[in-house]
């Protein structure tokens, strides 16, 4: 009788286990904050049968909810893409270049929109269409795909490793229209993180080149 007890109570936990549709809401309603290091490994389609060309960077996330987050790749070349609300700015160290953009204009169907900038679920729902996927490698999947396809991105898919109050952000795999594959592995993941209150500020270095479009 103990064991069925325990074989019952197994079944149930597993009947009941989040999906990863779930996960995300979990993580978009209770994850506010949030920082990690993150390796990002972009792979390029084969041309005229070559090997697909793979590159590796590797960097630092942070965000807090709505809108705001920044990406500071370290190497193998430095790089800043910073949100500050209102502005969307891309830094190239080497070319001592900053791109800024509305950032009402570039956030909407993105993949920072769905694990940084939108406030709850409905408002990603908007942008996206939002479907389960298998679970793989021990994390739970959800996919998600561009409801305008005036844009250059095709699919999604955001993995999430399960805690006990909150949905950890593991992995972000991202295909454009192009057939270039970008995978982002998060690791020390840090939920509700104390941010600094400038963390999300950017001002142009000295005699940069600030291109606004």
């Amino acid at each position: 009788m103990k064991q069925f007890a325990i074989l019952f109570i197994a079944a149930c936990a597993l009947s009941v286990r989040a999906s990863g549709l779930e996960s995300l809401e979990i993580f978009v309603r209770t994850v506010k904050t949030g920082r990690a290091d993150f390796t990002q490994v972009v792979t390029s389609p084969p041309m005229q049968g070559q090997v697909p060309r793979v590159k590796t960077s590797t960097g630092t996330f942070e965000f807090a909810r709505p809108s705001r987050f920044r990406f500071v790749y370290k190497k193998p070349f430095e790089q800043s893409i910073v949100a500050d609300g209102q502005t969307l700015w891309l830094y190239d160290v080497d070319l001592n270049q900053v791109t800024a953009r509305k950032q009402s204009q570039v956030l909407g169907s993105t993949p920072a929109s769905l694990i940084a900038a939108t406030p709850d679920l409905r408002a990603l729902q908007a942008d996206f269409t939002l479907v389960d996927a298998p679970d793989k490698d021990g994390l739970q999947w959800v996919a998600a795909s561009p409801k305008s396809r005036d844009g250059q991105l095709q699919s999604v898919r955001v993995g999430f490793r399960v805690g006990v109050k909150v949905a950890d952000l593991a992995v972000l795999e991202i295909l454009d229209s192009f057939g270039q594959r970008s995978v982002l592995t998060f690791s020390a993941f840090q939920a509700n993180a104390s941010l600094d209150a400038n963390s999300f500020e950017f001002r142009p270095p000295p005699k940069a080149d600030v291109i606004r479009q």
